[in-house]
């Protein structure tokens, strides 16, 4: 139910406030109610100014200031909230009534008075005004019964679509029923103001599962609510969308419980859910079940840019960078979360010719992949980008089950692994499997550190090569602060590792099988 400030200046515990202020802005909305105890301006303000809020104060802590309290004033009402409402004034009061009267109304804000002698408290304006927006007077007739008679009318509707649809159009609300995995199952649109899909990034950047109510949504200006409900036994997550703005919360929370109880009378299932079981498909390499879903979501084999497997992206911060990549460079990132672990799937936007785009769509996968690094020092991704369609993301995907839980010991400093990465430790875990004369062959490239230094030096110098091969990209600079030792220093091992091996340890030639050689040395430590 919309409740205004006249709506609230009728309650019991306004019934001996006197209005001042902004006399004409009586018809503001009121979504919430707070209680400033705040003894500066700027924490006031923060805390307090919440667009459509009414706030309660006595003005503690800043009772003997005019000045600090002209400043909240005004600082609130620049923020949007709908009303203030002072308790206890006193004629003695630096802030009395005229005083009141003439800051509200320089700022545009209803100021509600309640009088020294009033017995009235905080509790008791909090308490009317969270019943009136919770179960307003139209709360048991116009949205809940309406919707119940569409939903129970099992001779009018021969399924659970049809009746739903029916209601949300006499009652004006939207319905989404999504996976745990965020893909819609079940969509009913009654208003193109906003798209689902708008509704749905939005609604993953929040963390709203575990509260017990309808988490609210602002999403450009349309009021959704957020939720979970259990369809046999799986947790999906239900999406509504209040077009007029005409209903609290707690009637939309009303609703979605009709709509789960509903959803059982009717013995509703929802049709799978095709963007997971691709993903699936994918993750077990089941292409020819892959092509399938393919086809039947109309993905096109050029449109698969990048797959990956990450730990520790389902967060406000990952969702929110997906959010916006999405958005902003025309990508669209499949996902199936499984715990911590996610695995997903980066689509162009098909309708985008690559010869339209200002930068390769490779690069905008890598600047994705950096952004979600730099979210959170746990987390690891995991992909392969530059795929051949189908055949590519299932190989991508098959390498990256195989290497990923290997990839970290080789390369202990990276947060993001690439197909490079992950290819060179998948033909160290081979050797290794294999053993034999081909890894033998490699391991033998480090023995002159044995036999021509002793062990204490034989272990540094070997340090340094690893450090400056696998960690540093060979750079001297970053081997000294990874190794947190001089430059100097590390030039002088360099030079030193150069005569032991008889070879300069940068050239063309010699490279690729030493970084082979250190990357299985480090790969021995955690097999054995």
């Amino acid at each position: 139910m919309r409740i205004t400030v006249n709506d609230c200046l009728g309650l019991d515990a306004f019934s001996s406030g006197i209005l001042v202020g902004a006399k004409k802005n009586t018809d503001n909305r009121i979504r919430s109610v707070s209680v400033m105890d705040a003894q500066n301006v700027e924490t006031a303000i923060e805390q307090n100014g919440i667009k459509e809020q009414m706030v309660l104060t006595s003005f503690y802590g800043m009772e003997d200031s005019e000045d600090k309290q002209r400043q909240v004033v005004e600082g609130l009402a620049r923020r949007g909230v709908g009303a203030l409402a002072v308790f206890h004034v006193s004629k003695k009061s630096p802030m009395m009534r005229g005083k009141l009267d003439e800051i509200g109304q320089q700022a545009g804000l209803p100021i509600v008075i309640i009088p020294a002698e009033s017995k009235v408290e905080y509790s008791d304006a909090i308490e009317q005004i969270m019943d009136s927006l919770l179960y307003g007077d139209s709360f048991k007739n116009g949205l809940i019964n309406n919707t119940i008679y569409h939903l129970l009318n099992f001779e009018k509707h021969k399924t659970f679509e049809t009746a739903i649809r029916k209601a949300a159009i006499s009652n004006e609300f939207q319905m989404v029923l999504l996976s745990k995995d965020f893909n819609p199952l079940l969509t009913v649109e009654t208003r193109q103001i906003i798209t689902v899909a708008d509704a749905i990034k939005l609604g993953k950047s929040r963390e709203f599962d575990s509260s017990g109510k309808y988490t609210f949504v602002d999403v450009d200006g349309v009021i959704t609510y957020w939720g979970t409900i259990s369809i046999n036994g799986d947790k999906c997550f239900l999406l509504l969308v209040d077009n007029e703005d005409n209903y609290s919360q707690g009637e939309m929370t009303k609703l979605a419980e009709i709509i789960e109880l509903a959803i059982g009378m009717w013995k509703y299932s929802p049709e799978r859910d095709v963007k997971a079981e691709f993903i699936k498909a994918l993750i077990r390499n089941n292409k020819s079940l892959a092509y399938s879903l393919r086809d039947e979501m109309d993905i096109k084999a050029d449109d698969i840019l990048s797959v990956f497997h990450a730990r520790g992206i389902d967060t406000k911060y990952g969702n929110d960078v997906i959010h916006d990549y999405e958005k902003q460079e025309k990508i669209t990132v499949l996902r199936l979360d499984e715990g911590d672990e996610t695995y997903g799937i980066v689509l162009r936007d098909g309708k985008i010719k690559a010869a339209e785009e200002d930068e390769p769509e490779k690069t905008k996968c890598l600047r994705l992949y950096d952004k979600l690094k730099a979210g959170q020092k746990g987390v690891r991704i995991f992909h392969a980008t530059g795929i051949d369609g189908i055949e590519g993301a299932g190989d991508a995907f098959r390498l990256i089950g195989e290497t990923w839980p290997f990839v970290e010991s080789v390369f202990p400093y990276k947060r993001v692994f690439t197909k490079y990465e992950l290819a060179l430790v998948s033909n160290c875990i081979n050797l290794q499997v294999q053993g034999g004369y081909m890894k033998k062959t490699y391991m033998d490239l480090l023995e002159p550190f044995r036999k021509e230094v002793g062990e204490n030096k034989a272990k540094q110098l070997l340090e340094t090569l690893e450090t400056f091969v696998l960690d540093a990209g060979m750079n001297s600079g970053k081997t000294s602060e990874f190794m947190g030792i001089h430059t100097n220093t590390v030039q002088y091992r360099l030079k030193k590792i150069n005569d032991i091996l008889g070879a300069e340890i940068t050239g063309n030639r010699v490279i690729p099988g030493l970084t082979m050689a250190l990357a299985l040395k480090r790969l021995d430590r955690v097999v054995k």
